[in-house]
């Protein structure tokens, strides 16, 4: 076990009807000029949004809203509201959402405590984030863990790249959780969501450090949880046994659990950002387009992990670790499947790319050869380039 420092400061209030605690939260934070965040019309016609200001009108509390935050949240969008924020006067920056809108809450937050920087010198590592704004979390789709997460993403559609910012920062201070607000999602949106929990915990789980007993049994006990649930909720998304251990799994997913004492891979997700950035697609829909791939393509760097993953989380044994290897990653993919998850390019939808197309990938995966990926096998620029080879069928 390596060393560690865990940091979770996150304030969990989890159940039902908990989003009326919301204000309360604020005012014990220091909120009193609130800018909420949403994406789509989907918390106005719930009527989650009314409840939500209301609560904060009726604590006091003014608020001024911003909705519109895309899938694979645009810096456009959030230099917008940076903006907008400014003007306002925030003190307080309230997310109503998924992860998408999470991470453009965490971007609004940096961006009004530093109004003379431009937010994406932050995500391109050119300015370091040394202070922000008290943001909070009403979770309304379980996936990205952004919710008890050091890490934001956003996608600069002017130059076709997706990046990752990772810094305690970035952590919000309390996260409002009430699994009943994700009965109404879209069984691709909760498949896609099982898909995201799974990857932040393997992206942590494949790694060479030994002696993480604990640690490793964490992860398993995730992923089969998530599993389990996954296959109830897919079919019954208002199961409320269900929804509540997928939307604590996406928690324990991404608050650094999962992977505390271990060096983490994350290839995946650095692959899968390529694909969002350049397509558009959902970002738990190219994790599951392109994790076989990777899997296949790395397992024999320690055949005895992926041993251990197919004994641990699927109940599979073979003869050979090999063999145990393989098995695991079928079930894997299996499991995709049924969820109505994309496990290649044509699944995604974006169907069989060029030549020239997935040189354009691995180049920008790479930053043009200028870094490599991962750590359970190391990816250089030829080795991301074979991996969307695999893929692209």
């Amino acid at each position: 076990m390596h060393n560690f420092t865990h940091y979770t400061p996150t304030k969990v209030v989890f159940g039902k009807d908990t989003q009326f605690q919301t204000a309360s939260e604020i005012k014990e934070f220091g909120g009193s000029k609130v800018f909420v965040v949403y994406g789509g019309g989907s918390v106005v016609r719930s009527g989650l949004l009314d409840a939500i200001t209301n609560n904060l009108q009726e604590n006091g509390l003014e608020y001024q809203v911003k909705g519109g935050v895309h899938p694979n949240p645009r810096l456009s969008f959030a230099r917008e509201a940076v903006k907008e924020s400014i003007e306002f006067g925030t003190d307080f920056v309230l997310a109503v959402g998924g992860g998408s809108v999470i991470d453009t809450a965490k971007a609004v937050a940096h961006g009004t405590a530093n109004p003379d920087v431009d937010i994406w010198e932050f995500w391109e590592r050119k300015k370091t984030l040394t202070r922000s704004l008290p943001v909070g979390v009403v979770l309304t789709i379980s996936a990205a863990g952004s919710e008890m997460s050091n890490s934001a993403v956003l996608t600069n559609t002017e130059i076709g790249r997706k990046r990752g910012l990772s810094t305690d920062l970035n952590r919000p201070k309390f996260a409002i959780m009430n699994p009943e607000l994700t009965y109404t999602l879209p069984k691709y949106q909760i498949g896609c969501g099982v898909v995201d929990i799974m990857m932040h915990t393997l992206d942590r789980y494949f790694t060479h450090t030994k002696g993480n007993r604990l640690t490793d049994e964490i992860a398993e006990s995730v992923l089969r949880t998530v599993i389990d649930s996954g296959k109830v909720a897919i079919k019954e998304p208002a199961d409320y046994d269900a929804m509540s251990e997928i939307m604590w799994c996406g928690s324990i997913s991404h608050n650094g659990m999962t992977g505390l004492g271990a060096e983490t891979d994350f290839a995946p997700h650095q692959l899968g950002h390529e694909l969002s950035a350049m397509f558009d697609v959902a970002h738990g829909a190219s994790l599951s387009a392109i994790w076989g791939s990777w899997a296949m393509y790395s397992y024999k760097e320690e055949p005895a992990r992926f041993a251990r993953y197919a004994e641990k989380v699927w109940g599979i044994t073979a003869d050979t670790e090999e063999e145990a290897a393989v098995k695991a990653i079928e079930a894997t993919v299996d499991y995709f499947q049924s969820l109505d998850m994309p496990v290649n390019f044509t699944t995604l939808g974006i169907g069989v790319q060029s030549a020239e197309v997935l040189e354009k990938l691995a180049d920008s995966c790479s930053y043009d050869r200028g870094r490599t990926i991962g750590s359970f096998r190391v990816c250089d620029r030829d080795d991301i380039l074979e991996i969307y080879k695999m893929a692209n069928c």
